[in-house]
């Protein structure tokens, strides 16, 4: 189903916040321990240049023991990411993954928009049109809560649906 996207509901999305919730936990922790290793790179290319790349370097274990893990963190990331969050049919809007905001397709009147979340929200409290990002967040309220991810007999069917 290639160009389909996930139609969310506002209770679909609420139910999956928990496992969100833990999956970006984990993904911060592992921003960390990239953020911790690039630190001790740093320190070890400040103190050796291009030769602490040398095998013969005192220092050239630990080189390569940072490199590894920054690459098992960021290769870990991106399989959270990709098999916890967007399989989901979840997305990132810009500076998502550095800020846990994530928006969840959906319909509302017959157009796209994004329910919107961040991670210290207990639920979802805002939606956005498609193209107007965090700074257009509108709260939520329950009557449009209603109206969401449904495809009313006057809409274009969801097939037809330019998808976000």
């Amino acid at each position: 189903m290639r160009g389909r996207r996930r139609v969310f509901t506002v209770a679909e999305a609420n139910a999956l916040l928990p496992h969100l919730r833990e999956v970006l936990g984990r993904i911060q922790e592992l921003r960390q321990k990239v953020g911790k290793g690039s630190d001790q790179l740093k320190i070890l290319e400040v103190i050796w240049g291009g030769k602490v790349a040398e095998p013969a370097n005192p220092d050239h274990q630990d080189f390569r023991k940072h490199r590894i893990a920054i690459g098992g963190a960021v290769e870990e990331i991106e399989r959270l990411v990709r098999e916890e969050i967007l399989a989901l049919g979840v997305r990132f809007p810009q500076g998502g993954l550095e800020h846990g905001l994530l928006d969840f397709p959906t319909i509302l009147d017959g157009r796209w928009v994004y329910l919107c979340w961040r991670p210290e929200e207990p639920e979802l409290e805002a939606w956005h049109e498609v193209d107007a990002g965090f700074a257009g967040r509108v709260a939520l309220s329950p009557e449009v809560a209603r109206r969401m991810g449904r495809v009313e007999s006057g809409d274009p069917p969801d097939d037809h649906l330019q998808a976000p």
